[in-house]
């Protein structure tokens, strides 16, 4: 299990689809989980956080779907919270083999977000209250997966898609030695030319 961090646009979705693909994992995003249940866009809107339970629980289900059908998992922008991330340290640090922090300069998300056009990206207040959310969250999160000699590395996320997928293949293949690439080029294939959380 590979968790990927990162401020909204940094391209979390982007390279968690191109890694699974690369590496024949399962993608699980919260972001997109919680966007499809449909009950919580006031909340989003707001640029604020579900609550940790319910975001607990929906991952924990996607989690467990996944390992069932036999895929190890990458998963985007979870835990978002000092309440998740215990939990995950204290339940699924075994499983984990590492965390990625895609780190992306605020004027360069800004602009990609613009592009992006999503109705949770079109407020600016919204979008500089998720990233002081996350940055907060983030100075909780790190240690306590640390604790656990879960390894964090940090990655530079500007540049082509390719160029940081390459970047992050060689975080992936050195936290799980055991992990087969599953293209024979990480350039090959279309991978979807957007920036996801």
């Amino acid at each position: 299990m590979i968790i990927l961090f990162g401020l909204a646009g940094s391209g979390k979705g982007t390279q968690g689809k191109a890694l699974s693909e690369i590496f024949g994992w399962k993608w699980l995003s919260v972001g997109q989980a919680i966007r499809d249940t449909g009950e919580y866009k006031e909340i989003i809107d707001g640029g604020n956080l579900i609550p940790d339970e319910d975001v607990i629980n929906l991952m924990n289900k996607q989690i467990e779907k996944a390992e069932a059908e036999g895929f190890d998992v990458i998963l985007d922008g979870y835990p978002r919270s000092k309440a998740q991330a215990e939990y995950m340290a204290n339940h699924m640090a075994d499983r984990i083999n590492g965390a990625i922090i895609l780190e992306v300069p605020k004027d360069e998300l800004l602009n990609r977000l613009a592009l992006r056009g999503r109705d949770d990206d079109k407020e600016r207040s919204s979008i500089k209250r998720r990233f002081e959310i996350f940055e907060q969250n983030i100075c909780s999160i790190l240690p306590l997966l640390e604790a656990k000699n879960i390894p964090v590395t940090r990655v530079d996320g500007v540049g082509s898609v390719e160029e940081v997928t390459a970047r992050l293949v060689k975080v992936v293949e050195e936290f799980d030695p055991n992990a087969i690439e599953q293209s024979t080029d990480v350039n090959g294939g279309e991978i979807e030319q957007s920036y996801g959380e």
